[in-house]
């Protein structure tokens, strides 16, 4: 059974929600808030979506509500547009098997007990009466969330056959919330780690972000290795999960998947004082094409990793001019090469190199770093140069030399352009 692929869903507000749920019961039908926005809602965190679980039909609830998009009508979904928000409203189902590692093959419209018993946790099968204030506890998991435990509902190997990506999910709400793994759902994760690649790669991709960018990533990266699921997601990767550079990355901050992705990619053997070799061109160029092998990552996320870690072997490998560093606090990706560095020397790895680096980097981040150039190729088309190779040359050598203050102002700039092409 073929799922139609909704459009971005954006966050539903409690009240548009609450009008959703309410025209549902004054039309004769069961409806609770379900899910995500009920466990946070007894944790005490503000709860970001608020979705609709009910008894009605899909062709019911698309009656009721003149403005719906059919994004899974098959699977009893249908998004409902109140006001600001987008609602999912999602009819009670049990499924039947899921061939497929992620989808099931039928589903069939059921009662809100059965509807709770086909979701992956505990605390995540909960629903929540808005009206009288109470909580619909069919799965234990108001106990669960006393306890801080993440626990499978059922059978824990079934509930991962059904959906590979629970696996992950584990992981992230375990390290999100500093809960722990019940110890038969964790047996049950290890044991299913090596059906995690039938997961598409963008599917993975998508939980890793959310996963290794908070600052809960620390917790997150120990439960992949405890739980055996490191060494299948990063595949083909030298080295283990136990990386002390990722251990030290800009804790207690969130950071960008690519900068994450750096850190992982790092192959660091070395105990703390030795001396990491620097990654080659070669090796960061097979770390990044793994990366986007392994795990679709967009151009963008691509080329900044691409960035980082040339950043990192090219800062740790030789002396950068006034220029060159000029030029490397430019970049989008400096911000995260620094952090990477920092790690690095946090970790016990080339720490006096670090440290000089930053002192030489430092006192650029209240400088412009990258100005308007004096001269551009339009100046030397004027001034009778034809384009061609040398151009960029003389534009680069220009510019250097505009960064460092050896040109000041666009004149001696024009002479020094016009004196490197007769020479040239």
């Amino acid at each position: 059974m073929a799922e139609p692929q909704p459009t971005p869903k954006q966050p539903s507000d409690r009240n548009d929600a609450l009008e959703v749920l309410l025209r549902l019961r004054q039309a004769g039908h069961v409806a609770y808030f379900a899910g995500g926005c009920v466990r946070d809602l007894l944790l005490g965190l503000p709860a970001k979506d608020f979705d609709v679980a009910t008894d009605a039909p899909p062709e019911r609830v698309r009656e009721l509500f003149r403005n719906t998009q059919a994004v899974g009508a098959a699977f009893g979904v249908i998004l409902v547009r109140n006001h600001g928000s987008q609602i999912e409203v999602a009819t009670f189902r049990t499924d039947g098997d899921y061939s497929d590692g992620r989808r099931p093959d039928s589903v069939r419209f059921a009662t809100a007990e059965e509807d709770a018993q086909r979701r992956d946790f505990t605390i995540n099968g909960l629903f929540l009466d808005p009206v009288e204030n109470k909580v619909i506890d069919y799965v234990g998991g108001q106990a669960d969330l006393k306890a801080k435990v993440i626990r499978a509902i059922g059978d824990p190997a079934a509930r991962f056959r059904e959906d590979h990506l629970r696996l992950l999910r584990a992981v992230r709400f375990a390290a999100r919330m500093e809960f722990a793994i019940e110890p038969s759902t964790a047996e049950a994760i290890r044991q299913s780690a090596v059906s995690l690649p039938r997961v598409s790669p963008e599917r993975i991709a998508d939980e890793l972000r959310r996963i290794l960018t908070p600052p809960s990533r620390m917790a997150a990266w120990d439960l992949l290795g405890d739980l055996s699921l490191w060494q299948v997601i990063f595949r083909g990767l030298p080295g283990d999960n136990k990386t002390t550079v990722f251990e030290v990355l800009a804790p207690g901050e969130s950071i960008s998947f690519a900068l994450a992705l750096a850190a992982a990619m790092l192959n660091i053997q070395a105990a703390p004082g030795d001396q990491i070799s620097v990654l080659s061109r070669e090796e960061i160029t097979k770390a990044t094409r793994l990366a986007r092998t392994l795990f679709k990552i967009s151009n963008d996320e691509f080329d900044d990793l691409s960035a980082i870690l040339h950043g990192v072997a090219g800062l740790l490998e030789q002396r950068w001019t006034l220029a060159q560093r000029m030029r490397f606090m430019a970049r989008p990706t400096s911000d995260d090469t620094r952090k990477l560095l920092a790690a690095i020397a946090r970790a016990g790895f080339h720490q006096a190199e670090v440290a000089a680096i930053e002192n030489l980097l430092r006192p650029l981040e209240a400088v412009d770093c990258a100005p308007p150039p004096f001269v551009t190729g339009d100046d030397l088309t004027a001034a009778g140069l034809s384009p061609g190779p040398l151009f960029k040359r003389v534009l680069e050598q220009v510019y250097d030399a505009q960064l460092e203050g050896r040109v000041t102002d666009k004149p001696s700039a024009m002479a020094m352009a016009l004196g490197l092409a007769k020479t040239a």
